[in-house]
């Protein structure tokens, strides 16, 4: 008699081992959360020596340049080019990666402050004391490092030839060249476009997910021509130092402007509202 073969075994998983071996999707975090992990954060910012936060406030200046110096780089090598719907689009995508370095990179930007750092003084939990010494001390790591960034981009990116210097004075003179009303509301929707920029790169689980929001909103800022304070000041003093486009006096009237109107649309708009209707809702 030959031996009887083996029943073969059955290799069909079961439906209850499916459903343990395929990954979970991590639930949207509820808004609580979000406003919780926003406060925690901002407290710890606040409570930050100085000089931590002017460090750190001056590398987001530096990284910030990044986007600028590019979208003068692609202004330079399309001129003349007459699909402008493409070329607007190209250079609007520059400027948000200078945002993604700085938001996934954790430096301090003021202009991301003007909402978060607003809960804990709404939460009252911190004084408005508080929160003039981190948005000065945050403002003026900024405005240095923008400065210097713009200083060294006016003279390399010419030098290497990538850069002409009128499409640099062209730039700078796009963003001074508004009435001073429309430059005002313009920072106030850049404001508050850049304060849900802080609530939803909170709200994101995983760091592809910040680079895609982060991303996507900044480029709708570039698209649209807003005023960022920071961003529009390496455009401006870019050209300030080649003496193209725009005058120190049109910096200092574009710089007042566009701060204040960050602020009121970042804090009114976002940390107000935000706060607001997740208090109201628990």
């Amino acid at each position: 008699m030959g031996q009887e073969e083996p029943e073969p075994q059955n290799e069909a998983i079961s439906s209850d081992e499916q459903v343990r071996d395929k990954p979970e999707e991590k639930p949207q975090k509820p808004y609580e959360t979000i406003l919780a992990q926003q406060i925690r954060q901002a407290n710890l910012e606040l409570a930050r020596p100085a000089r931590g936060l002017l460090l750190s406030s001056l590398a987001a200046g530096l990284e910030l340049g990044v986007g600028p110096f590019l979208m003068a780089v692609l202004s330079s090598l399309t001129r003349g080019v007459y699909a402008r719907p493409a070329v607007e689009l190209l250079v609007a995508s520059a400027y948000a990666v200078g945002f993604i370095l700085v938001v996934v990179g954790r430096s301090e930007l003021f202009t991301e402050h003007t909402a978060l750092a607003v809960q804990p003084v709404l939460a009252r939990e911190a004084s408005v004391l508080r929160l003039m010494r981190l948005w000065g001390l945050v403002l003026v790591g900024n405005l240095v490092g923008a400065a210097l960034f713009s200083l060294f981009a006016a003279y390399l990116g010419p030098a290497l030839g990538v850069m002409e210097r009128e499409a640099i004075g062209e730039m700078a003179h796009n963003v001074i060249k508004h009435p001073s009303g429309t430059l005002l509301l313009s920072a106030v929707m850049a404001g508050w476009m850049m304060g849900l920029v802080a609530w939803v790169a909170t709200s994101a689980r995983e760091t592809i997910s910040q680079v895609v929001l982060v991303g996507l909103i900044t480029l709708a800022i570039g698209l649209a021509h807003l005023h960022h304070s920071i961003a529009g000041s390496i455009e401006v003093l870019m050209g300030v130092f080649i003496g193209q486009g725009a005058s120190v006096a049109d910096f200092g009237r574009f710089f007042v402007l566009s701060v204040l109107g960050n602020a009121v649309g970042g804090s009114v708009f976002v940390a107000l509202l935000k706060h607001g209707h997740v208090r109201h809702s628990s």
